[in-house]
């Protein structure tokens, strides 16, 4: 299974110290957020998970301890763009971010490879650290124009440590009108300027620009609309064939539709948990709470916020290895 830190919370930025500690210890416990006394216990065993997926905007406090994941597979999303601390007020320097992507990237790939069986041309092979160009948020600062600009700088930079960046569109959710009132849904034909001119800067450096939930039509524009997330996108990362997992898409109904082909799951951080504060994030609700969670964080406890609470209902997560081939026969 995968198992994911965290697309509701930053953890390698805010949490690298409890998340170690859980890899040291062997398990981790989730509040179900909807039904906080509904806790799932997850194995940390690689003999069941199969890959640790991250997502962050910030892989700085994990990159001197990548060693002790070294029994894992890993899979990154690192999100890098333009906006500055008006619209991201606690994410650091970008050029910093940059370096640190660089860096994670060679370890990520190479780590990969070596699990894989693969020996030449890591980073070109397997692409096991995406670039996340998203939210796109079109402001009176961050205009159309000025999005392009940013992404050429940017691509250039990450040019041969990606080959992939994907991309949205803010979605103006009712927590992101309340945190950021100013700002408004992207035009139809701002999105289609947006893509097709990150379609072609893309292509001069080798990169593809994959959308995460967006409009179909702009495939026609040469993006890649097959999804963000897939059991395709996985196996490549890990250095496997798509054959080599035997994992499908969940047989649930999604919020997203356009979320139904990823297999990306099992997220062990929390809601309205990310000091980050980005002003156009869905998953925390005001300042004041993100603030109160923070506080309760305990590097020792199984769970990212607070500890076990009196009438605590612990579930055991069915876990399985969904690979079945160890080492790589796609790649050479």
């Amino acid at each position: 299974m995968i198992i994911t830190a965290g697309m509701r919370t930053d953890i390698p930025a805010f949490y690298s110290e409890w998340f170690l500690n859980r890899i040291r210890e062997g398990f981790v416990l989730v509040r179900n957020p909807y039904r906080p006394e509904a806790v799932t216990r997850y194995e940390l065993n690689p003999d069941v998970v199969d890959a640790l997926v991250f997502c962050t905007k910030n892989p700085t406090p994990m990159l001197p301890h990548l060693r002790e994941l070294q029994a894992y597979r890993q899979f990154w999303y690192v999100t890098l763009t333009p906006y500055g601390k008006d619209i991201e007020p606690n994410v650091p320097d970008k050029r910093m971010i940059v370096e640190r992507f660089k860096e994670l990237s060679v370890a990520t790939n190479t780590h990969n490879a070596a699990l894989a069986g693969i020996k030449n041309d890591p980073i070109q092979k397997l692409d096991a650290v995406h670039w996340r160009y998203d939210p796109i948020c079109i402001t009176s600062r961050y205009t159309v124009e000025q999005h392009i600009k940013s992404f050429a700088v940017m691509a250039e930079l990450l040019a041969g440590y990606t080959h992939t960046c994907v991309i949205s569109f803010v979605d103006v959710y009712n927590n992101v009108k309340k945190n950021f009132p100013e700002l408004r849904p992207v035009s139809p034909e701002e999105e289609i300027a947006v893509t097709k001119a990150f379609v072609e800067i893309g292509r001069k450096y080798d990169i593809a620009i994959k959308t995460c939930l967006e409009n179909s039509q702009l495939a026609e524009f040469g993006a890649d609309i097959s999804g963000c997330g897939t059991k395709e996108v996985l196996a490549k990362a890990l250095g496997l064939s798509a054959q080599g997992l035997t994992l499908e898409p969940p047989k649930k109904k999604f919020a997203r539709p356009a979320c139904s082909n990823c297999i990306i799951s099992g997220d062990i951080g929390a809601y309205s948990n990310c000091p980050h504060l980005c002003r156009y994030c869905y998953a925390n609700h005001d300042k004041d709470q993100v603030l109160r969670n923070h506080k309760l964080h305990d590097p020792a406890s199984p769970f990212i916020v607070g500890n076990s609470k009196p009438g605590d209902i612990i579930h055991t997560a069915k876990q399985e290895s969904w690979i079945k081939e160890k080492t790589s026969t796609f790649f050479p």
